[in-house]
């Protein structure tokens, strides 16, 4: 009994969250009993983020070398690294003549954060063009999830539509734009990771860190 009391208190403990290329927030848009940190490059998103989630921290700043200076002070860490020069929209610019390198700052975090960091994290892309150099754990739809949490069991698929079947092109996941003077709002919305995806990895990495706090617990 005193186990469980203690891991249902564990359950509801704060925990400090890292959120790299947090753009608008939507992977953080139902995470509760947590203190996140957002890393935002691009300040008119940044003052957008701050809207919705005020009670965040936000800092403007490169969230690569962000996560290499500051990463030992967090309990989770999700990054969403631009997908743009991975999508298989690539093969189609190659083919007009427009040629990019992609950006392996993707695969330095994910190496980084497997090896050195001793919490939870996710790093999030989209389906590359290129069969990926590191294999991911899950994928669901259009997304590629790397991750060190064990047992995922998501099996839901992403319910956003088809990008050009959605109605009001201003709103997805009950974020809206309306109101808001930014270029490419549709692109900040495609580039948005479902918010239910987002609060399933949250949750399981709580309940492993509530089970390996009680397992150190009950040690003594």
């Amino acid at each position: 009994m005193i186990a469980r009391l203690g891991r249902l208190g564990l359950k509801n403990e704060i925990m400090r969250v890292l959120n790299l290329y947090a753009g608008i927030g939507g992977n953080r848009k139902l995470w509760q009993d947590v203190e996140v940190t957002a890393v935002e490059y691009n300040q008119e998103i940044a003052d957008i983020y701050k809207d919705f989630f005020p009670d965040d921290t936000i800092i403007v700043a490169d969230a690569h070398q962000y996560l290499l200076e500051h990463f030992k002070e967090f309990d989770f860490i999700w990054s969403s690294p631009p997908c743009q020069s991975h999508s298989r929209l690539n093969t189609m610019l190659n083919k007009n003549g427009i040629n990019r390198y992609p950006d392996m700052s993707l695969y330095q975090q994910i190496l980084f954060l497997s090896h050195w960091f001793y919490g939870k994290f996710v790093v999030e892309n989209v389906k590359p063009y290129y069969e990926p150099l590191i294999k991911p754990i899950i994928v669901i739809d259009r997304h590629l999830f790397w991750t060190n949490i064990k047992s995922i069991g998501y099996n839901v698929k992403d319910k956003r539509q088809a990008h050009m079947d959605i109605t009001n092109k201003s709103e997805v996941y009950g974020i809206c734009l309306d109101g808001y003077n930014i270029q490419g709002k549709e692109q900040i919305l495609k580039n948005m990771v479902n918010p239910e995806i987002g609060l399933h990895f949250l949750n399981r990495a709580r309940d492993i860190k509530a089970d390996e706090e009680t397992q150190q617990q009950t040690l003594f």
